[in-house]
C-alpha cells in the first residue's frame, strides 16, 4: 500500500497559492473515478483549514471524501469518538469496568455520557449487544447507496490512518490507551445505529435491559408490585427530549425579505461535552455534492448547513418514533416466550450476548444475557409504569428508528437538493430522518416545514379502536394483525410516509422551536387532513405553546408589522435579541401590585425589575433575580387570566391571574432572598455571574435557559445559582447559522460556540467562545477563492 503526506501549508504569496492550488487539482483530477485507479492510491483528499478551524474537504469521490472528513475529526476529537465507539460496541466494561458511569466531562475535555440514557456501562454493552442487530443493520447498508456505503467505507480508512499519524501522540485524555484502537466498517454502521436511537430505544434502554434473562431457561421472578403504576412515565421523558434538547429554525420567504431570495436560521440547541456535539465542515465531490455546515458526532455527512442554492437546519420533533405492544402468552409455554398472534402460536426470537468486565485486580469476568424479541420488537419491562412480565401478558417496544439505515443517504440527498421542491423530494424518497424536523429556505425565496421523521404507521383511527389499550403508554394490542402498524407504497415497512405527514411550503415563511407541526407559521396553523387530521403520533394541536416557541413568532411578527423587507443582519439580531417572554407576560402586571404591597423585603426587588430590560444581555441587570423567581414562580397553577384560544397561540395564555399575585410575590420574595444569602447584588450584571470557562479564562454568556422563561437564545449553565453565579455552559446554543444567497452563492455566517475541539491544548478549543459572548458571527468561506483567500488557510494533501 502506498502512502504519502503532503505537509501543511500555510498563507503565502498568491502566486505561491495558486501554484499550490493547481498541483492539487491535477492530483486529484488523476484519481480514477471511484478511487479503484491500481496505479494510483485508494484514497486522496485535499483537507484545508480556514479560521478557526473549520475543515474544508475536497475529493474525487466519496469514498476520498469520507477519509479526509475523518482524519480531520480525529485530529480534534480522536478521545471523544474512540470512547463512544466503545459504548456502541459494548465495549465500556472490557475498559472501565461494568459499575461506572460512561465517561464525564472533566479538566475541560470532553464527555462520552449520552443525553438519552443513563446507565452504568455494564447495563450500557447489555443494551448495544443485546439490542442492535449487526446482521440486519449490514442488510440495510446493502440495500444503501454506493456513495453512503463508500463514505463510511472511507471513514474508517481515514480514521485509522490518523491512529497510525499520531501514534504516542494523542491528547492526554487518551493518550497510549488500549481503548484506542481501529475500528472497521461495521463499527460505522453501530456508530449510526447509536445516533438513530436517540429518541426511542435508547429513551427506554433501561427498561430493554430490564426485559433480559440472566438464565433463559429461567422465568422471570414475579414482578415487583406496584400499588399505582405511574403511566405518565413515557410522557415525561419524550418531554425531555425537546424540553433539554431543544432547536430553533426558521426560514424567511421571498415575500419578507429585501433580497427576494431565502434567509435562513438555524440554531440548534445541543450538548457541549457529550458525543453529540457538532464539527464545522465543508465537503465537496465535485460535480456531485458540495454542502457546508455541521456534521453531528460520527455521523460523516453535513447534517445542518447549506449549498449553493439550500440552506436548512433541524430541530428535535415532538412526533413519536415507537409504540409499545402488549402480548398475550402461550399458557402453555413454561418459559413465557411463546405469544400468540391471530390465535396462532409465535415463538419469540432470542438473542444471547455476552459482556466482557474488568474487575479491580485487572483480571476480565464475563456475564451473559439474553433478549428476546416479537415480531413488533424488543421485550421491556417497567414495572413503574405497569409493564412487567407475567406467565399471561409481556410487553415489546416497537422502535422504526431501530433498523433505521438510510441516515447516510437522507442527508446526502438534502445535501444535494438545489431547491426546497428537490429538498422535499429527497425527503419523500428516501424517509431516513430519525427524530427531527426539517426547516429550509432556497435561492428563489421559498421555505419549507416538514416533519419527515420516521413515524409509526399508526392511523387516527386505531387510538380510537379497542386495538389502543393503554393511551399513556402508547400501547396497542400486539395479539392481532388488525393492530399492527400499516404501510405506505414506496416507503420501509410500518412508518408513515413523509408525503404523508405534516409540511408546508411558503413565500413568507415557517419556522419551528420544537413544538409540534401545528404552529409552523403563525398566519397559517397545520391542522392536516380532514376528517381526523395527521396522526396523534405526529405531536399535539390546540395546546398551549412553549414560551420559546411563542417569542419566536411573535418578535418576527413584530419586525413584520413594520414592512420592512428583511436582511440577514435581521435575522441574527432576532437570534441573539435575549427577549425574556415570561418577563414580559408576568412583569407589567406584577409590579404595580408590588409596589402596592409596601413590604421592606419586596421593594428592593421590584425596583431592580422595573429598571430591568427585561432581556438576557451581558449588561442587563435583573436577569438573576427574574430567573431564580420565575424557576419557582413558572409551576404556580391558573396564573394565566387569558385561557388559551386556539385561533391565536402566540399571544395566549397571558395576563396575570390576580388569584396568583399572592404565591407569585412570595417566590420573589424567596429569590431575593437566596441572592442574598449568596451575596449576589438584586441588580448584578448577567455577564458576571453567568460564564463559561476554559484553560482558566471566563467568558461571559448572555442567553436564557428557553422553554420555560421564553428565551429564543437557550443556554443551560451546568450549575444552579452560587455564589460565583451559574458555570460554565452544558448544553444549548451550539451551532448557530444565518444564510441567504447573492449571484455568487450562499452568503453565510455562523460560529460553532464551543469550538471544533474537546483537546484543551488545541487552537480551536476556547477560540470561538468569545464570538458568541461579542455576537460576532464569522463569515464562512465558500468558494475555492475564499476559502484561499482567509488569513488562516492551510492545507494538506492525504493520499493512501
Amino acid at each position: 500500500m502506498r502512502r504519502k503526506f503532503v505537509s501543511s501549508v500555510r498563507n503565502g504569496s498568491t502566486f505561491y497559492l495558486a501554484i499550490v492550488a493547481a498541483v492539487y487539482a491535477l492530483a486529484l483530477n488523476g484519481c480514477g473515478k471511484n478511487g479503484d485507479d491500481t496505479a494510483g492510491p485508494h484514497y486522496r483528499a485535499e483537507l484545508a483549514r480556514t479560521s478557526n478551524g473549520v475543515a474544508h474537504v475536497r475529493a474525487n469521490d466519496f469514498s476520498s471524501l469520507g477519509y479526509g472528513m475523518a482524519y480531520a475529526y480525529a485530529q480534534d476529537n480522536v478521545c471523544m469518538f474512540a470512547d463512544s465507539l466503545l459504548t456502541a460496541r459494548g465495549e465500556r466494561s472490557q475498559f472501565f469496568g461494568p459499575n461506572l458511569p460512561a465517561t464525564r466531562t472533566a479538566n475541560g475535555e470532553y464527555g462520552a455520557a449520552s443525553d438519552f440514557m443513563d446507565l452504568n456501562n455494564q447495563d450500557s454493552d447489555f443494551f448495544f449487544k443485546g439490542y442492535l442487530d449487526i446482521e440486519q443493520i449490514k442488510a440495510g447498508y446493502a440495500a444503501a447507496s454506493e456513495n453512503a456505503r463508500k463514505l463510511l467505507e472511507g471513514y474508517a480508512a481515514g480514521y485509522n490512518r490518523y491512529l497510525r499519524d499520531y501514534a504516542g501522540r494523542y491528547p492526554a485524555a487518551c493518550n497510549n490507551a488500549k481503548w484506542v484502537r481501529p475500528i472497521t466498517l461495521e463499527d460505522m454502521y453501530l456508530v449510526l445505529a447509536e445516533k438513530a436511537l436517540h429518541a426511542s430505544g435508547e429513551v427506554f434502554a433501561k427498561e430493554i435491559v430490564a426485559g433480559a434473562r440472566d438464565d433463559p431457561a429461567k422465568f422471570p421472578a414475579a414482578p415487583r408490585q406496584v400499588d399505582k403504576p405511574d403511566t405518565s412515565l413515557i410522557r415525561a421523558r419524550l418531554a425531555r427530549l425537546t424540553g433539554e434538547l431543544g432547536s430553533n429554525g426558521l426560514a424567511l420567504g421571498k415575500d419578507v425579505t429585501a433580497s427576494g431570495r431565502g434567509i435562513l436560521l438555524g440554531n440548534p440547541h445541543y450538548p457541549w461535552t457529550s458525543t453529540d456535539r457538532f464539527y464545522q465542515m465543508h465537503l465537496t465531490v465535485p460535480g456531485r455534492y458540495d454542502a457546508m455546515g455541521v456534521i453531528l458526532g460520527g455521523i460523516p455527512i453535513i447534517v445542518i448547513g447549506f449549498n449553493r442554492d439550500v440552506a436548512w437546519t433541524h430541530t428535535v420533533t415532538q412526533a413519536v418514533h415507537f409504540t409499545t405492544f402488549k402480548l398475550a402468552l402461550d399458557p402453555g409455554d413454561a418459559t413465557g416466550t411463546t405469544y400468540l398472534f391471530d390465535g396462532a402460536k409465535v415463538k419469540m426470537s432470542a438473542k444471547t450476548v455476552t459482556v466482557d468486565s474488568l474487575q479491580p485486580d485487572g483480571s476480565i469476568t464475563k456475564r451473559s444475557k439474553t433478549f428476546y424479541f416479537s415480531k413488533q420488537g424488543a421485550v421491556l419491562v417497567m414495572p413503574e409504569a405497569g409493564i412487567s412480565w407475567t406467565t399471561a401478558a409481556v410487553h415489546v417496544l416497537a422502535d422504526a428508528n431501530r433498523n433505521n439505515t438510510r441516515l447516510i443517504d437522507q442527508w446526502i440527498g438534502l445535501g444535494s437538493a438545489k431547491s426546497v421542491l428537490e429538498m422535499k423530494a429527497a425527503l419523500d424518497k428516501t424517509a431516513g430522518l430519525p427524530w427531527i424536523n426539517t426547516v429550509a429556505a432556497d435561492r428563489s425565496g421559498n421555505t419549507m416545514y416538514a416533519d419527515a421523521s420516521v413515524v409509526p404507521h399508526v392511523t387516527t383511527d386505531k387510538f380510537a379502536s379497542d386495538c389502543f389499550l393503554v393511551p399513556p403508554l402508547l400501547m396497542f394490542d400486539g395479539s392481532r394483525s388488525a393492530c399492527a402498524w400499516g404501510h405506505d407504497p414506496d416507503t420501509p415497512e410500518g412508518i408513515f410516509s413523509p408525503a404523508n405527514g405534516p409540511w408546508m411550503m411558503r413565500t413568507d415563511y415557517v419556522g419551528n422551536s420544537n413544538d409540534s407541526y401545528w404552529l409552523s407559521n403563525a398566519r397559517a396553523l397545520l391542522t392536516g387532513p380532514a376528517p381526523f387530521g395527521f396522526s396523534p403520533l405526529y405531536g399535539r394541536t390546540g395546546v398551549e405553546q412553549m414560551l420559546r416557541t411563542r417569542i419566536g413568532f411573535k418578535q418576527l411578527e413584530q419586525v413584520l408589522a413594520q414592512r420592512k423587507p428583511m436582511q440577514l443582519t435581521d435575522l441574527q439580531e432576532l437570534a441573539f435579541a435575549n427577549r425574556l417572554y415570561a418577563a414580559e407576560l408576568v412583569l407589567p402586571e406584577l409590579l404595580p401590585v408590588c409596589a402596592a404591597a409596601n413590604d421592606s423585603g419586596l421593594t428592593p426587588a421590584c425596583n431592580v425589575l422595573a429598571a430591568w430590560d427585561k432581556r438576557t444581555n451581558l449588561d442587563s441587570r435583573g436577569a438573576i433575580l427574574f430567573r431564580e423567581f420565575w424557576n419557582d414562580a413558572s409551576s404556580i397553577p391558573d396564573k394565566w387570566a387569558v385561557p388559551l384560544d386556539i385561533t391565536d397561540p402566540v399571544n395566549t395564555p397571558r395576563g396575570l391571574n390576580p388569584a396568583s399575585q399572592a404565591a407569585m410575590l412570595a417566590a420573589l420574595k424567596r429569590a431575593a432572598q437566596k441572592m442574598a444569602v449568596l451575596k449576589i447584588p438584586l441588580d448584578a450584571r448577567l455577564g458576571d455571574y453567568q460564564g463559561e470557562t476554559r484553560n482558566s479564562v471566563r467568558v461571559p454568556m448572555h442567553g436564557g435557559i428557553g422553554d420555560i422563561d421564553g428565551s429564543y437564545n437557550s443556554i443551560h449553565m451546568s450549575t444552579a445559582l452560587g455564589a460565583t453565579g451559574y458555570n460554565d455552559v452544558k448544553w444549548g446554543t451550539s451551532y448557530v447559522q444565518a444564510v441567504t444567497f447573492d449571484e455568487n452563492g450562499p452568503v453565510a455566517q455562523a460560529m460553532l460556540v464551543y469550538g471544533q475541539s474537546v483537546d484543551p491544548t488545541s487552537r480551536y478549543y476556547a477560540d470561538q467562545v468569545p464570538l458568541y459572548s461579542a455576537k460576532q458571527w464569522p463569515t464562512l468561506p465558500f468558494s475555492a477563492e475564499q476559502i484561499k483567500a482567509d488569513q488562516h488557510f492551510e492545507v494538506i494533501t492525504l493520499s493512501e
